[in-house]
């Protein structure tokens, strides 16, 4: 199936609305699978992939706010980004459950490397998590085109996907021209680098791997947004007015997710954000 956009690259900075996580069949969307050809595929986050998480992970209440709150949302301009009531209620629940530390300073040992290669492809689909991140959230609802490449069923080559810190719609034609994908970085919620100096220089370099390919702590942006985040957490930086709630919770499900702990300053930031839903 092959729609392709008009325009080769184009930001549309005025939407700022988004839909609900869920699949458009009222199912939750967590880890999918490409269907066979001629069926409509539904991509969203998924986490947990390699078995060591699952193995070091406990804690029946976090699951259950992962599978509320680690969707990415499909962009939409009827609706607004608020989380629903029991989503919000989840969120301060695990905010509240996690372990309060002292602010931690940058840790001058950090390197991108730690976490093994990029976009590893840890669920053995035949897709690099980039690609997975970008089919996951693209707008199923406008044109795109979406072909399978060697083993990968869904590498998403142009499309439209909404940044989910501002609103903005960004539409790719061609996303093998490396001008056009550079534009398109895929964010991690929780920075490598804050993940590092919250404990996880202490990780084994599997659990590394794992977070930093784990789809539900990744989301495509604008390079833009991208670039003003950078390995900032809560209490340093925040999305725009609107996007506050959905970002909130998403953090928060990744650091419970992973037992990282908050400072005070970053646990003061997430709770007023929370107040935004």
């Amino acid at each position: 199936m092959e729609r392709r956009p008009s325009s080769s690259v184009a930001v549309d900075t005025s939407a700022q609305r988004w839909s609900s996580p869920s699949r458009r069949d009222g199912r939750p969307c967590h880890s999918h699978k490409p269907a066979p050809a001629g069926r409509t595929t539904h991509w969203a986050a998924a986490a947990g992939s390699l078995s060591v998480v699952s193995r070091l992970l406990v804690g029946v209440s976090l699951a259950v706010l992962l599978l509320l709150t680690a969707c990415t949302p499909a962009s939409s301009r009827d609706q607004t980004p608020a989380a629903a009531p029991d989503r919000r209620a989840a969120a301060r629940t695990a905010l509240d459950g996690l372990r309060v530390v002292a602010r931690p300073v940058a840790d001058p040992s950090y390197r991108r490397a730690a976490f093994g290669p990029a976009w590893a492809d840890v669920d053995h689909d035949g897709c690099s998590q980039r690609k997975d991140a970008l089919a996951a959230s693209v707008d199923r609802t406008r044109p795109l085109t979406e072909r399978r490449n060697k083993r990968c069923a869904h590498d998403v080559i142009a499309g439209t996907w909404t940044d989910p810190y501002t609103g903005a719609l960004l539409t790719f034609t061609d996303l093998t021209d490396t001008r056009q994908a550079q534009q398109i970085p895929i964010d991690h919620v929780v920075a490598l680098a804050v993940a590092y100096r919250y404990g996880a220089s202490r990780w084994t370099a599997e659990l590394r791997l794992a977070f930093a390919n784990d789809l539900s702590n990744l989301q495509p942006t604008a390079r833009a947004t991208n670039l003003s985040k950078s390995d900032r957490d809560p209490a340093a930086w925040k999305p725009v007015r609107a996007f506050q709630c959905p970002y909130a919770t998403r953090y928060i499900s990744v650091k419970a997710k992973y037992a990282l702990p908050v400072d005070v300053s970053e646990k003061r930031a997430l709770s007023e954000m929370l107040d935004r839903c």
